[in-house]
């Protein structure tokens, strides 16, 4: 049981829950019971007609014959967006669409559009593929220079193959994360919001 949103009368909804507005026995007025579905809304005339419209409109007319207003629901209100201190208006260099991102805390920002990552600004990258690199590059240096040293000691003890498959995989992997980030797209940094 609900009242009735006209005229306050009970209304009994058993075996009407599937639908979204019963019809009051007494007023002969319908009461919504349910949300409106996807993308729609109610909307109640002063003549008390219950209106279902898209969600977006503006005007809407009453269809009741001796009625027929025009509703103004007005201006559909722009959520606010609050920006935090440090953000800004990111280039993707991926798709060249812009996006907020806030560069103090991150370099690697994923576009919301495309969803791929890309450093924001050269430096970051730049700087990331350098320093994978010379890791890289000491490792299969130091790989190498074990190998060498203890190349007759290995025939003994199998164990140092670990060590040198271990250097080499190390080198192997810094390399190619250096490979990853000398290689990422930059995105561009066009200015604060």
């Amino acid at each position: 049981m609900i009242n009735c949103k006209v005229c306050q009368a009970m209304i009994n909804i058993e075996g009407k829950q599937h639908q979204h507005v019963v019809k009051c026995g007494v007023c002969n007025e319908a009461t919504p019971i349910k949300a409106p579905p996807p993308g729609k809304k109610y909307v109640r005339c002063p003549c008390n007609c219950l209106l279902i419209c898209k969600g977006t409109s503006q005007r809407i007319a009453c269809p009741r014959t001796n009625c027929q207003r025009i509703i103004n629901l007005g201006p559909i209100q722009a959520t606010a967006y609050v920006r935090t201190p440090g953000t800004n208006r990111v280039i993707c260099g991926h798709c060249t669409q812009a996006f907020l991102f806030d560069v103090h805390l991150n370099t690697l920002a994923r576009c919301p559009h495309c969803r791929k990552v890309s450093s924001v600004g050269p430096y970051y990258a730049r700087k990331r593929a350098w320093i994978f690199g010379l890791i890289g590059f000491f490792f299969l240096a130091a790989g190498i220079g074990v190998t060498i040293g203890t190349y007759e000691t290995a025939e003994h003890s199998g164990g140092i193959y670990v060590v040198w498959i271990g250097a080499y995989i190390i080198g192997f992997l810094n390399l190619l994360r250096a490979l990853h980030y000398g290689c990422m797209k930059v995105s561009t940094v066009s200015g604060q919001v």
